[in-house]
């Protein structure tokens, strides 16, 4: 194992392995039973880090850019880094993209995302949504069953995102496979990471010639002079981080609607709606479960823990959402509660119209499904649903449904 900087490298937990996948709110109940609200982990190729469980610490780290900066370079571990390590896609060195900007930079890039989306017309943002999923859905709506996460789920955010980028239909399509390559962090993530660079490359080449009433046109024509490497890096983001965790929210609030007896009802228009259940998913089965990461700038304490200087810290968004601080009765519902820590916090959070945007696809996506198909039911125990394998976003490998066979609607499918 590579030297470890936390004196507890004997108990450091793996960022891997099948609990992640199959008991996760367990695990991070004992991490924190064991080590507090800062944990020691270790990642691929026994690389160190520290696991944030706690709320407040998150909020702490979160909140403070300066002490807990974004710039990788200050990471301490470069030198044992590999150049063909599996998760450098999601914690790259010398990324020209907002994710390791700092300071007003940041700032500038974070407003010229934020009004490229915010020009997107909500509804022309749904009616996109609804056409995509009416399309999915004619293509096995007649069978009476089928896997909704490789069916729908895994398809209809990437395809909306790609239209109101300014992407071919056909060129978003291609997309899904390499997003999701990329975030699993396996062997295939620096292909899927080359694949989306690429395509966004591509997309800005044509637009330069012949721009239109997209995210993409808008991003290059702002004022700020922001150069085409970082606009494209900054797409690349804005598509993996739309349509990744946009998915897995559809499918663990379809998960929940359909397992949950406090949700039942909602498959009928009952008492639980749609938005409720989105909403609780936030809470107990974020799709974005760690964000990788924050870098100590100099030596501090936190959650009673010596941080060095270069010190990589994770935010434990799934750990932190369920806190017994904060979350004194986690068997309640939610309600319309929203300060669960899924979309980030501080000046590095998701842009708020980025939000609003995965909220009409998830949303709209579900409605439509519900709508046209009223009688799903799950195909399978609860309890063999299983998660795929990534340390970073919480999602189900499939969800096996049935359902009356219905005729399509004839859209563009």
């Amino acid at each position: 194992m590579t030297q470890c900087p936390h004196a507890e490298t004997a108990a450091a937990v793996p960022l891997s392995g099948p609990r992640f996948q199959t008991e996760p709110a367990q695990l991070y109940r004992e991490m924190r039973r064991d080590h507090g609200s800062v944990a020691p982990v270790v990642l691929d190729g026994g690389i160190p880090a520290w696991l944030v469980l706690g709320y407040r610490e998150l909020h702490q780290v979160a909140g403070d850019p300066v002490l807990f900066s974004r710039d990788s370079d200050l990471w301490s571990q470069w030198e044992n880094i590999p150049d063909d390590w599996p998760l450098l896609p999601m914690i790259g060195r010398k990324q020209p993209s907002i994710l390791y900007t700092v300071g007003p930079r940041h700032v500038e890039r974070a407003r010229m995302i934020s009004d490229a989306l915010e020009a997107v017309d909500p509804f022309v943002l749904k009616r996109h949504a609804e056409e995509f999923a009416d399309e999915l859905i004619d293509r096995f709506c007649t069978t009476g069953a089928t896997d909704i996460i490789a069916s729908y789920a895994m398809l209809l955010p990437a395809r909306v995102l790609a239209r109101i980028y300014g992407v071919s239909d056909e060129t978003g399509d291609a997309l899904v496979g390499s997003i999701n390559d990329m975030i699993d962090g396996r062997e295939r993530a620096l292909a899927g990471q080359q694949h989306l660079a690429t395509t966004m490359f591509d997309l800005l080449a044509a637009k330069h010639v012949e721009p239109g009433d997209d995210v993409a046109s808008r991003m290059l024509a702002d004022p700020g002079g922001f150069t085409d490497e970082e606009v494209a890096q900054d797409l690349m983001v804005m598509m993996a981080a739309g349509h990744q965790p946009t998915a897995d929210w559809m499918g663990n609030s379809l998960r929940l609607m359909l397992t949950d007896d406090r949700f039942a009802a909602s498959l009928s228009g009952g008492r639980h709606s749609v938005a409720e259940a989105m909403n609780e998913v936030l809470w107990e089965d974020t799709p974005t479960q760690n964000v990788a990461g924050r870098w100590a700038s100099r030596d501090t304490r936190l959650g009673g823990r010596h941080i060095q200087s270069g010190d990589l810290l994770l935010l434990g968004i799934a750990a932190a959402n369920a806190d017994p601080q904060v979350r004194t009765d986690g068997s309640s519902l939610t309600g319309g509660n929203n300060a669960f820590l899924s979309f980030g916090h501080g000046e590095h959070r998701c842009p708020f119209p980025a939000q609003e945007t995965a909220e009409v696809i998830a949303r709209t996506g579900i409605e439509v499904l519900l709508d046209r198909l009223p009688d799903i039911d799950l195909d399978t125990p609860a309890e063999q649903l299983t998660r795929r394998p990534s340390p970073w976003l919480r999602g189900l490998t499939d969800l096996p449904v049935t359902f009356t066979p219905t005729p399509a609607t004839g859209g563009r499918a």
